[in-house]
């Protein structure tokens, strides 16, 4: 498509927009009296309009019915996790028993790690990228402590070339190949955060594979964002958060994916709780454990009713809107704020530039989010678009993060953008 940098193009595109109406599902942070243009998605979703009549419910059904609400409530808390699974399932593209909803999302890569992460003398080492989130970066250092390695040998950092700022595929599988021998496990980003490169999940996965190590994906930034195939991809296991694309709620639940081919094997080390248990026999009480089938055999403790209640809500948004309608709107937003800002940033033969976009400029490789490093005080610039109603995500050292979501982020949105940094630049 040409885009055009006209009020009334981008209007235009909102007419066109067949998820325009999902905007008003959504409640808009107001500063200046003013509803803000929202660009923080990437860190915390909007409230759904939605959720307070969500959790309402299982408040009322609690008053009413006690414990009985395991059983009893409209939505028996005893099954909870059945209510999120099908549609969770469409959203990161797996199959239904793939996939539960349960702890928080460090909790996960923890218990997930327990499980496939099983070093040997010689096939030991952790591969992921240099500038993963610190979460991953912790979580990734005390797994190798805990089976009795140094961090710094045992874990293998991908960096981009010099220069560059995001990594090349085909550096990825060669470092892949490179440690054929010693490899056990490659766990990055789906999307990194602070770029917001997508990563080559298929052949990632396709090349830990071929080495014989496991492949494993932290989907934070990619849950609600991307098209994902996980299931086809071949992912051994992916983990994400539910607050960021997928509109959950602060500290909200998060999810969980392990592929079919590892469903119904017991003998797979794992902390084990017991609503992990056959579901037919978990209150039986009694001794040996005994994993349901599939995802939901990693349960530990009780479904987290309030924060899964926000989650049902959200998904049913995912599941009307479908995600490759989204993921389309996705790549029109960023691509239309991508002209925008390169139109802002043009300058005349031997001029510098005001700031650089650090995402990749292929649609396929990156989420709904563009970087862009200011060359001269950048805290100034994301300061002043805070005090004029348009909410980015700063990020230190000097990177601003814009994230316009589809489900509520409109192409008029982007053009205001455009208008108040050209007014920053006058």
């Amino acid at each position: 498509m040409i885009f055009e940098n006209t009020l009334a193009f981008a209007q235009q595109l909102d007419k066109q927009d067949i998820l325009a109406h999902f905007r008003d599902k959504f409640y808009l942070p107001l500063h200046t009296n003013k509803p803000v243009i929202y660009l923080c998605g990437n860190s915390l979703g909007l409230q759904p309009k939605g959720a307070q009549a969500a959790v309402q419910k299982e408040f009322d059904d609690w008053a009413k019915l006690g414990v009985e609400g395991h059983f009893q409530a409209k939505n028996p808390w005893k099954f909870y996790h059945h209510f999120l699974t099908e549609k969770a399932a469409k959203v990161v593209g797996a199959r239904s028993k793939e996939v539960v909803i349960m702890n928080n999302l460090t909790a996960n890569l923890h218990l997930m790690m327990v499980s496939f992460y099983r070093p040997t003398a010689t096939r030991y080492k952790i591969m992921m990228e240099v500038s993963a989130f610190p979460s991953d970066q912790y979580a990734m250092e005390s797994q190798a402590k805990f089976h009795g390695y140094n961090p710094d040998d045992a874990i293998i950092e991908l960096k981009p070339r010099d220069g560059e700022y995001t990594l090349r595929t085909e550096d990825i599988i060669a470092k892949i190949q490179d440690h054929r021998d010693d490899l056990a496990i490659v766990m990055m980003g789906g999307v990194n955060y602070y770029t917001g490169q997508a990563f080559d999940m298929a052949a990632i996965t396709k090349a830990a594979h071929e080495v014989g190590a496991v492949a494993a994906f932290d989907l934070a930034h990619a849950a609600g964002n991307l098209h994902l195939q996980l299931h086809d991809w071949d992912v051994d296991f992916a983990v994400w958060c539910t607050y960021k694309y997928l509109n959950s709620g602060p500290g909200g639940t998060s999810g969980v994916f392990v592929h079919e081919r590892h469903a119904n094997k017991p003998e797979l080390i794992r902390f084990a709780g017991w609503w992990g248990h056959n579901e037919e026999e978990r209150f039986l009480m009694k001794k040996g454990f005994k994993p349901m089938e599939g995802a939901a055999g990693w349960q530990l403790s009780n479904a987290q009713i309030f924060p899964m209640a926000i989650h049902k809500a959200s998904l049913e948004m995912f599941d009307e809107a479908g995600i490759e309608n989204l993921r389309k709107k996705s790549e029109m937003l960023t691509g239309y704020l991508e002209f925008i800002l390169n139109e802002i940033n043009s300058v005349s033969e031997g001029q510098k530039s005001k700031y650089k976009i650090i995402t990749p400029s292929v649609a396929k490789d990156r989420g709904c989010q563009l970087s862009i490093v200011v060359n001269e005080n950048g805290k100034k610039l994301f300061d002043y678009l805070y005090e004029n109603n348009v909410w980015p995500d700063w990020r230190e050292p000097d990177v601003i993060r814009m994230s316009p979501v589809p489900m509520y982020n409109s192409f008029e949105d982007v053009f205001r953008i455009g208008e108040i940094i050209k007014q920053y630049y006058k």
